[in-house]
């Protein structure tokens, strides 16, 4: 159950958008928003005063425009780092799910831009919802992609789009990447994805409520697949499990393997073309 959610709000992109498409699920007219918007230290006061009018306002038109329930939702403008804020904001209120714009950068480009949302997909362990600023249009949420493995980061966004679809006509895609290395025999039959015993426990799971499913194990690089599946079947939304693998004394330090690009996570991120949840179970 998702309980609380961030939407870090800058003014431009589509997270506003994605907000309107996320509040046409019950599941989620149930939960208490913050709208967070963050005013970048400025050399003047005079700088710094028109910023906070401007930030203002646009969190009013935000709260306005998305016709959030006054007593669930709360707008919180404040001064300094946009990347740290969040950081800080999503700790304060525990959100359940960050709604953050996401300009795609990749690997050392993400981090010499200082991209607010790879700081805070690197240090934060809650779940995200990444989308892109302006590369696709935002549609209702009919058709999830669910990224699965053994993990228990992918268990939970399995259960979080059964309740997203639940009550919404929709359909699920369950998607479990087989590596294979080695070239199939010209005659060797492809595997049945029902016999998959990932897909078969996902499948057992969103029969149990009635949700139209398709059940698909790909060969070859999972983000590639994955991403290719996302643009074939057209999917609105695409939901990836994101184990924070980090060691404790490292939790304050970005992974340069990760910020570089090297994790699944961070490839689908970057390329798939549809809004990206990752989900998370912290420690």
């Amino acid at each position: 159950m998702i309980e609380k959610i961030l939407l870090a709000d800058s003014g431009i992109g589509n997270t506003k958008a994605m907000m309107e498409v996320l509040l046409e699920l019950p599941l989620i007219q149930r939960a208490a928003v913050t709208a967070l918007h963050v005013v970048p230290s400025q050399t003047s006061s005079e700088d710094m005063t028109r910023k906070w009018e401007e930030g203002g306002r646009l969190l009013a038109k935000t709260v306005n425009d998305l016709k959030l329930d006054p007593t669930k939702v709360n707008a919180v403008l404040r001064e300094g780092e946009p990347k740290d804020v969040v950081l800080t904001v999503a700790n304060e209120i525990d959100a359940g799910l960050i709604v953050i714009g996401s300009r795609g950068l990749q690997g050392l480009r993400a981090i010499l831009d200082n991209s607010v949302s790879q700081y805070v997909f690197q240090l934060s362990s809650r779940p995200m919802l990444l989308v892109k600023d302006d590369l696709y249009k935002i549609r209702p949420i009919r058709r999830i992609l669910v990224a699965l493995d053994k993990s228990d980061s992918a268990k939970e966004g399995l259960k979080i789009a059964i309740n997203m679809l639940r009550d919404n006509k929709g359909e699920l895609i369950l998607v479990h990447s087989i590596s294979n290395l080695k070239a199939r025999p010209f005659d060797e039959v492809e595997p049945d994805p029902s016999a998959d015993p990932i897909l078969k426990a996902a499948a057992a799971e969103a029969g149990r409520y009635k949700i139209p499913y398709k059940l698909i194990a790909p060969e070859g690089k999972a983000g590639q697949r994955i991403c290719q599946l996302a643009e074939e079947k057209n999917v609105d939304l695409l939901i990836l499990g994101s184990p924070d693998r980090r060691p404790s004394i490292a939790k304050g330090l970005p992974d340069l393997d990760r910020l570089l690009g090297g994790s699944l996570s961070d490839y689908v991120r970057i390329y798939t073309p549809c809004p990206v949840l990752l989900t998370r179970i912290s420690a």
